[in-house]
């Protein structure tokens, strides 16, 4: 098992600077993890710090709270792609959730995906929010509405993922999109049991830690 090609290594604080963006990108480079995640605004920054390797570079939208109006995100989400995004994550409207407004959430999320094309869209869900049958709703309006991954939660609500709502949004999709657990997992043993139990990829700030453990461990990644 290649470990490093599940972490999303992620620095998301809205008080990151352009040499956090940097450092990010140079641990990401030296662990080769698949990717780092950042908001819109340093897309370009790390892009330019990454182009020379194979780390991929996931931009959020609408983040953290996914309030944003569809036209914003949809304009976001393009300027993220123009700066280098490989990857969008974006956060679902809950109010429209929760609201019932699923022909309403439906076009969020499938708007953004029109405008990245065949750039893969991972949908935060925030499960911390909602409930068992908001979580199954959602995960069949991302597979209407194509998205490529459910990813569980932003890191930013009062908790993040669980081994019970991986296991469950992975039966949901029947493989029809990937899983992406993230939020609240800071170590080599968390992060093998969401693996084990369905995760595709891993978001968590702790990646370079977690590899050192790895390597401290004398575990082959």
């Amino acid at each position: 098992m290649q470990l490093q090609a599940y972490f999303n290594h992620s620095l998301l604080k809205p008080t990151a600077t352009k040499k956090e963006i940097i450092q990010l990108c140079n641990e990401a480079k030296q662990h080769n993890l698949y990717s780092v995640c950042v908001n819109s605004c340093n897309v370009f920054t790390a892009k330019n710090n990454v182009i020379k390797s194979d780390v991929k570079v996931c931009a959020t939208i609408g983040f953290p709270f996914g309030t944003a109006s569809p036209r914003a995100k949809v304009m976001e989400a393009k300027k993220a792609i123009e700066d280098g995004a490989d990857e969008i994550d974006m956060v679902i409207n809950l109010g429209m959730l929760k609201g019932m407004n699923y022909v309403g959430v439906y076009k969020d999320i499938r708007d953004v995906k029109l405008a990245i094309g065949k750039k893969p869209l991972k949908v935060i869900i925030e499960i911390s929010e909602l409930s068992k049958n908001e979580i199954l709703r959602i995960c069949q309006i991302c597979i209407d509405a194509k998205a490529d991954f459910i990813k569980t939660s932003t890191g930013f609500s009062k908790s993040g993922a669980t081994f019970i709502a991986v296991k469950m949004i992975k039966k949901t999709l029947k493989g029809l999109a990937k899983i992406e657990a993230s939020g609240d997992i800071k170590d080599i043993e968390t992060s093998l049991k969401y693996i084990d139990v369905g995760a595709d990829r891993i978001g968590t700030t702790h990646s370079a830690k977690i590899m050192e453990e790895i390597i401290n461990q004398q575990i082959v990644a």
